[in-house]
C-alpha cells in the first residue's frame, strides 16, 4: 500500500527558478524609482488639467487660431480748403513662414513670384528656404501685384493689407508736409509734429485656419482698427505753389545756394506759405540728402542785417527819444565808434531818421542805439520773439541767438541795432514784423487750421501811432531812392526792408558770401500779408537784398494778393520804370566783428 506523501512548503527564495540574484538595496531603490516616477506622471496630469491648463489650451489654438492685424488708416493732411497733401493708399505686404515652404518648390513659381515682385530669384529663394520663423518677402506692393503673387498658391507664402503714403503736391510742399517711413511713423514735418494725432491703431482679426491656411470661421475677440484724425493745416496750396515758382526763378537769377519764404496772414496769425529750395520729392526718396531735408525757415538762422533796423528805430520812437523827421548826421559814410570803423554804402550826410530807414544807414543806426539802454533793446527784441523757439509745434524750429543785455559793450549794441551779433531765423523774422503790420500788436502764429474761426489775442509791443510811423518809413524803403524798388507791385502799396549781411565763416565774416532778404508788409492801406524771403549766398552781382530777394517778394505778393480778394489800394501806372535799388552794404568787417 503506497503511502500518501504530503507536499512540502517551498519558500520562494528557495526555487531556482524564481530565485533572485538583485541585492536587496536594489530591489529597495527600483521599487522607490517606479513609485517616485509614478508620482511624478500624477504630478504632471495634474498640472496640466489644473493651473499649466492655460499654457496647453494657447499652445493648441496657436495650431488652428490666427491673428490677422488690420492697420488702422493714417489720418489725411489737408491744406485750409481741404485739398489733399497727405494720404495713405492701400497696399499689400508679401511675406512667408519659410518652415511651411516645400523643400521641393518648384522653379517655375518662384521665377514668377521673382517677376511679379521683382526680386532676383536667388534673393527670393534665399529668403523662402532661410530659418526664421518669419520673414518679409516684400512690403507695400500694389493689390494686382498682391492678388497675382496669391495665385500663384505658394505654400508658406502670404499677403496682408497696409498703407503707403501718398503726397499730391510732392516737392512744393514736402517741407511742411514731411513724409513717414515704412511703418508709416512720421519722420519730417508735419508728419512727425503731429504723428499722434495722425497715427491710426492697428485692430485684430481673430480666426480660425485649416491645415492648408484657408480662414474657416471667425473668433468673436477681434477688435477693430482705429483710423487716425484728418489734421487741417492754415497752408494755401495755390499761395505755396506762387512762393515756391518765385524761389525757383530768384535761384536762376542769382545763382544762390539756397532760398526760402514765409507769408504769414497778418490778421489771423496763419500761415500761408513755407517753401524752402533746394527741395525733394517725398514720394521718391531714394536719393535724399541733408541738404534737400532741411526746412530751412525753421532751421537756418542768420545774422539779419538791415532787416532789424525798423525794431530799433520803432523802439526809440516809441519811448519818444526822437521822431521821424529827428536829423542825424551820417557824415561822409565812414564813422570810427568805440574804436571801430561803421561804414555805409555811400555818403549820406544828414538824414531825418526815416531816411536812415530809407537809405538803410549803419552809420545812422549806431547812433541810435546810443540814445537807448542795453536792457531796452534786449527787451524789445525778446518781445518779438528773438532767441526764442517759436512755439508752432513745427520740429526741428530753432531759437537762435540773443544774448544777455548785461554782456553788451557799447560796440556789440550798436552792431545788434543794425541786425550784428544777434542771429534768428527767416521764420522769427517774418512773425515779428506782423507788429508794424498790426498797429504794434503780436499775434501767435498757427499753422494748424482752429475747427472755429477765432480772433487771436496778441500782445501789444509798441504803439499803434508808432507802428503806422514805422509803415511810412518801410514805404520809403521800397519807393524811389530806396533798397528795395524791385519789391514794388502794381496797384498795391508796399512796404518792407532789405537786408544784406556778411556771413560768419571759420575766422570771421566771409566778404564773398552774403545773405540777401527782404521782408515786406502788403497792401501799407490795410496790411495783410507779411511776406519774408531770404537767399542764400547769391552771386557777386546779385548779392543786395533788394537784388536777389525783391524781385521774388513782388512776384508772390503780385499774385497772392489777387487771388485771396485782396483789392488794389493804388491806381496802376503803365510804363513806370522802376528805379535801380541802392544797396544796403554790410558793414565793415571790423565792425561787424564786435557784434
Amino acid at each position: 500500500m503506497q503511502k500518501n506523501r504530503q507536499p512540502k512548503d517551498v519558500t520562494f527564495a528557495s526555487s531556482p527558478v524564481l530565485q533572485s540574484r538583485m541585492s536587496i538595496w536594489r530591489s529597495k531603490l527600483l521599487v522607490i524609482t517606479i513609485t517616485l516616477a509614478f508620482m511624478g506622471l500624477v504630478a504632471r496630469a495634474f498640472w496640466i488639467a489644473g493651473p499649466g491648463n492655460s499654457f496647453y489650451i494657447a499652445q493648441g489654438e496657436k495650431r488652428y487660431e490666427h491673428a490677422i492685424v488690420m492697420p488702422g488708416v493714417r489720418g489725411k493732411i489737408e491744406d485750409r480748403d481741404g485739398r489733399v497733401l497727405a494720404t495713405s493708399l492701400p497696399m499689400r505686404t508679401i511675406w512667408a513662414v519659410p518652415a511651411e515652404v516645400p523643400d521641393d518648390l518648384s522653379d517655375s513659381a518662384v521665377q514668377k513670384a521673382s517677376k511679379l515682385l521683382d526680386i532676383p530669384v536667388k534673393e527670393l529663394r534665399t529668403k523662402l528656404i532661410g530659418e526664421k520663423k518669419f520673414v518679409y518677402v516684400k512690403r507695400q506692393v500694389s493689390p494686382e501685384i498682391g492678388k497675382q503673387v496669391e495665385a500663384l498658391g505658394i505654400p508658406g507664402v502670404y499677403e496682408s493689407s497696409e498703407y503707403k503714403r501718398f503726397y499730391p503736391e510732392g516737392e512744393v510742399a514736402a517741407h511742411v508736409v514731411g513724409f513717414t517711413n515704412v511703418e508709416d511713423k512720421g519722420q519730417e514735418g508735419m508728419e512727425l509734429g503731429e504723428d499722434s494725432l495722425l497715427e491710426g491703431k492697428a485692430g485684430v482679426r481673430r480666426v480660425i485656419k485649416d491645415r492648408i491656411g484657408r480662414t474657416i470661421q471667425d473668433l468673436d475677440d477681434s477688435s477693430p482698427p482705429r483710423d487716425g484724425k484728418d489734421i487741417r493745416l492754415t497752408l494755401d496750396t495755390r499761395v505755396q505753389y506762387i512762393a515756391y515758382e518765385a524761389l525757383k526763378n530768384a535761384l536762376e537769377r542769382t545763382g544762390a545756394k539756397a532760398a526760402m519764404a514765409v507769408v504769414i496772414d497778418a490778421k489771423s496769425g496763419q500761415v500761408l506759405a513755407l517753401a524752402s529750395l533746394p527741395t525733394y520729392n517725398p514720394n521718391d526718396r531714394a536719393h535724399l540728402t541733408g541738404e534737400q531735408l532741411r526746412n530751412r525757415v525753421f532751421t537756418d538762422v542768420f545774422e539779419p542785417g538791415s532787416i532789424l533796423k525798423p525794431f530799433t528805430m520803432a523802439l526809440a520812437l516809441d519811448l519818444h527819444r526822437l521822431t521821424p523827421t529827428t536829423l542825424i548826421d551820417t557824415g561822409p559814410g565812414r564813422y570810427v565808434f568805440e574804436g571801430a570803423t561803421i561804414s555805409d554804402d555811400s555818403a549820406n550826410g544828414v538824414l531825418t531818421a526815416a531816411g536812415v530807414i530809407q537809405k538803410s544807414s549803419n552809420i545812422g543806426m549806431t547812433k541810435v542805439s546810443t540814445m537807448l539802454r542795453a536792457e531796452e533793446m534786449w527787451d524789445m527784441f525778446t518781445e518779438i520773439g528773438l532767441g526764442q523757439q517759436p512755439k508752432l509745434g513745427f520740429p526741428g524750429a530753432v531759437s537762435g541767438r540773443l544774448r544777455p543785455y548785461k554782456s553788451w559793450r557799447r560796440i556789440e549794441q550798436a552792431t545788434m541795432a543794425y541786425g550784428y551779433g544777434i542771429s534768428a531765423s527767416l521764420f522769427q523774422l517774418a512773425r515779428a514784423y506782423t507788429i508794424f503790420a498790426n498797429d504794434g500788436v503780436l499775434v501767435p502764429i498757427s499753422i494748424i487750421k482752429p475747427d472755429t474761426p477765432v480772433q487771436p489775442e496778441g500782445v501789444r509791443v509798441i504803439d499803434p501811432h508808432t507802428a503806422a510811423e514805422m509803415r511810412q518809413m518801410l514805404a520809403g524803403v521800397v519807393d524811389t531812392g530806396g533798397t528795395a524798388t524791385t519789391a514794388q507791385v502794381a496797384g498795391y502799396s508796399i512796404g518792407g526792408k532789405t537786408g544784406t549781411a556778411y556771413k560768419a565763416g571759420a575766422h570771421g565774416y566771409d566778404h564773398s558770401k552774403y545773405r540777401a532778404s527782404f521782408v515786406g508788409i502788403a497792401p501799407l492801406s490795410a496790411p495783410r500779408l507779411v511776406i519774408a524771403v531770404s537767399v542764400d549766398e547769391p552771386k557777386a552781382s546779385q548779392h543786395f537784398g533788394g537784388q536777389a530777394a525783391g524781385p521774388a517778394f513782388a512776384e508772390i505778393a503780385s499774385q497772392a494778393l489777387p487771388l485771396l480778394g485782396i483789392r488794389p489800394d493804388l491806381p496802376v501806372r503803365p510804363g513806370v520804370i522802376l528805379a535801380a535799388p541802392t544797396s544796403d552794404t554790410p558793414p565793415d568787417d571790423k565792425a561787424a566783428s564786435h557784434g
